[in-house]
């Protein structure tokens, strides 16, 4: 059996002492690993880092088994997003949240989100707005997607600013400020995609916030995980950077 794809590179690990284990986000075929031959060598180790997009045909005798892949560089992008640490950190988090997606299962959507918010990771504020979307995203993914688009208890989507942590369902404005103690708050990003204005600190902690809530209690959680320290300290990067900038 074989197949070729476009894929985003997650990470590998050694296997013996000349090769690796490359797992990638493909677009057609989803999380996938494979063995590389040679991967852990001089020549490929540039072309295997975490962030980059590669052409990947892989090949095995049967479905079930590992396989193998031949792996041809398309997009080396590894080396630029090491330099800053909010990128860095990024890449980690990233590809952590796709880890927990079933192997081999297709999630072109995903794939596609993944190459955008890469290819703009080099902005910190709006790497940081897309990582915030692709949480909503994968949350939904894991079936527990949120109710953003009108108000849990009136029904209105007017002035949306609140999040129920109970139902996952947006809160007016209105409805939610006898209770706002206990609400989780929502940036306008969030809601409007077409949102052009750069999202400023406290709307992206509040979003991050938010999401991190839901992906705790119901994906970390009820797998005994714990969240990937990458995610705190990418926060941490872009926050720290946003902070300087101001001053």
């Amino acid at each position: 059996m074989d197949w070729t794809d476009e894929g985003i590179v997650l990470g590998t690990r050694r296997h013996g002492e000349a090769n690796a284990i490359l797992e990638v986000m493909t677009r057609a075929h989803g999380r996938h690993l494979g063995l590389v031959r040679g991967g852990a060598g001089t020549r490929m180790r540039p072309v295997l880092q975490p962030g980059n997009v590669v052409r990947v045909t892989w090949r095995a005798r049967l479905d079930e088994h590992l396989g193998h892949y031949v792996v041809e560089g398309l997009r080396l992008r590894a080396g630029e997003l090491m330099v800053a640490a909010h990128a860095a950190y990024g890449v980690t988090h990233l590809a952590a949240l796709c880890r927990l997606l079933p192997e081999r299962d297709p999630h072109e959507l995903v794939h596609d989100t993944l190459g955008e918010i890469l290819e703009h990771l080099d902005d910190r504020r709006l790497a940081a707005a897309l990582i915030a979307r692709f949480e909503l995203q994968m949350l939904a993914e894991f079936g527990f997607g949120l109710d953003l688009d009108r108000c849990a208890a009136t029904g209105t989507t007017a002035d949306l600013v609140y999040v129920s942590p109970k139902s996952g369902r947006a809160v007016s404005r209105a409805a939610g400020e006898p209770w706002q103690d206990r609400m989780l708050r929502l940036p306008a990003f969030l809601r409007v995609e077409q949102e052009t204005r750069a999202p400023e600190r406290d709307d992206l902690n509040d979003a991050f916030a938010m999401t991190g809530f839901f992906l705790e209690r119901n994906v970390f959680e009820p797998r005994g995980l714990a969240m990937h320290e990458s995610r705190a300290h990418f926060i941490a990067a872009v926050l720290r950077e946003e902070t300087r900038a101001a001053s």
